[in-house]
């Protein structure tokens, strides 16, 4: 299943949330600021090392750097992954 790891106060966040809702993809919902320190780690990895970003998405392994929202460029990321979802 995929993994959004996100805060409750990122507009992005919200903004991907609803994208996936919206298209049927199911996913859990991560949120960053209450999670152990590997987890934490493994997003600041994911994120080039320095920081955790919001949204940061993974699937079965792979993994996608937080970004600020765009529809397009996240519907193309999902398909990378592996991910179709669902057209309106």
């Amino acid at each position: 299943m995929l993994n959004m790891y996100a805060a409750r106060w990122c507009p992005h966040c919200r903004k991907t949330e609803e994208y996936l809702m919206k298209r049927k993809i199911e996913f859990n919902y991560i949120d960053i600021e209450v999670q152990q320190a590997d987890i934490v780690s493994k997003v600041i990895k994911a994120n080039g090392g320095f920081d955790w970003v919001v949204p940061t998405l993974e699937y079965n392994g792979i993994w996608r750097e937080g970004k600020v929202f765009n529809e397009t460029e996240l519907a193309r990321d999902l398909m990378n992954m592996g991910i179709g979802g669902h057209s309106d």
